[in-house]
């Protein structure tokens, strides 16, 4: 079989916590053809240290940047892979995710990106938030780009792009920070239906020192400002503003009770 090529962009920042399992679940997939791009803004703990280890396994961009969609847009502007997606250091692929997403390219050569589901995870490997997960599944299988504007359910680390596309509709917007995978998806939904992959590829990992978890309130208004920019429907807008008002309060109970059952 004529494998595609699949390029991962790691965008990194002091991520010594976690970074060797990001990188680990992507050169232990066990596909022939992968590119692993490390994109680390010049980071102050032992993150450079830990990929020391990897040098003849990575390409590695080590430089200041403007945050993660600059450093996201550096790693795909020398990706040579077929295929390229993103992975934040603090998830990890599934085993076999790559195999799974490279069958479908192949069968379906008109597809431009595809989804697969993905689950949350904390830092210590536990899978929580299963009812998120239910409610992403359940608009996935539903997908339509209508839908999309009114709530996010793409699973950014399940996401995965043709080089094609992204030449097509440009780079990630530096602007925007929390909420920048839910902006592409929208620009790439905007021209192209993903493909649906009903198998789970990646886990992402949820904790206290993200910058989402840190900034509520902030991605909330994110992610009213990039719906704002593919529609000007009224209604659609302020379903959107609700369902991401219901999420963060969501969120925000379920962070509560975490760390209640922690005391």
């Amino acid at each position: 079989m004529n494998y595609p090529s699949i390029s991962i962009v790691v965008p990194s920042y002091n991520s010594s916590k976690y970074i060797e399992r990001a990188i680990d679940s992507i050169l232990n997939q066990n596909y022939p053809r992968i590119e692993c791009i490390v994109v680390d803004g010049q980071s102050e703990d032992n993150t450079l240290n830990i990929l020391k280890k990897y040098r003849e396994q990575i390409k590695l961009i080590s430089e200041k940047d403007k945050g993660e969609s600059d450093a996201i847009n550096k790693g795909f502007k020398v990706a040579n892979g077929d295929i390229v997606s993103y992975l934040d250091t603090d998830d990890v692929y599934e085993p076999g995710a790559f195999q799974k997403v490279a069958e479908i390219f192949l069968k379906q050569p008109d597809l431009m990106w595809v989804c697969g589901k993905c689950r949350y995870i904390d830092e210590h490997e536990k899978e929580i938030r299963k009812i998120i997960t239910y409610c992403k599944n359940y608009w996935l299988k539903r997908y339509s780009y209508k839908k999309l504007l009114i709530v996010n359910f793409i699973p950014q680390p399940s996401t995965f792009w043709r080089k094609q596309l992204i030449n097509e509709i440009g780079p990630f917007d530096i602007n925007i920070h929390l909420v920048n995978d839910y902006e592409y998806g929208l620009r790439a939904g905007a021209k192209y239906n993903p493909g649906l992959i009903n198998s789970y590829l990646a886990r992402q990992r949820m904790h206290p020192e993200q910058l989402t978890a840190k900034d509520v309130s902030g991605q909330l208004k994110e992610t009213l400002f990039v719906a704002r920019k593919y529609t000007s429907s009224k209604i659609i807008l302020a379903m959107n503003f609700s369902f991401i008002s219901c999420i963060s309060l969501t969120y925000s109970a379920l962070n509560q009770v975490r760390a209640f059952n922690k005391s």
